[in-house]
Parts: C-alpha cells; sequence; structure tokens
C-alpha cells in the first residue's frame, strides 16, 4: 500500500474509532506513530470480514456454474 492511500485510510479509521494511535520511538531512535484496533475497531473488522465473506461465496457458487 502506497503512502497516499495508508495515511488517508489511518487517519479515517482514527476520526471514527476504529484505531488510536500513539507516538513513540523505534530501535533507531526514530519517532514514530504506532497504531491499535479499539474494541470498535475490531467489531468493524469482523463486520467486513463478514461482508467479505459473503461476497466470496457468492463468487465461489458462480464459478461451479461455469
Amino acid at each position: 500500500m502506497e503512502e497516499g492511500s495508508l495515511y488517508p485510510a489511518l487517519q479515517k479509521m482514527l476520526r471514527k474509532g476504529w484505531v488510536r494511535a500513539e507516538w513513540g520511538l523505534s530501535d533507531t531512535k526514530r519517532h514514530v506513530r504506532s497504531y491499535r484496533l479499539t474494541a470498535a475497531g475490531r467489531t468493524q473488522l469482523e463486520s467486513e470480514r463478514a461482508g467479505y465473506d459473503q461476497v466470496n461465496r457468492a463468487i465461489k457458487a458462480v464459478l461451479k456454474l461455469a
């Protein structure tokens, strides 16, 4: 994923409360921002996975008929 896609997505997830961010230091002593899923983020992830699974099953069913 490119920087132009990743950071806007992370900002959107922060605004929606799906992740939280913390500043820290890397092993090389650089300032880095790390992200963690919140409880709301885990709930959203499960919802997204369920939607993906449903679409995936539908595609597999169509391909079986081909």
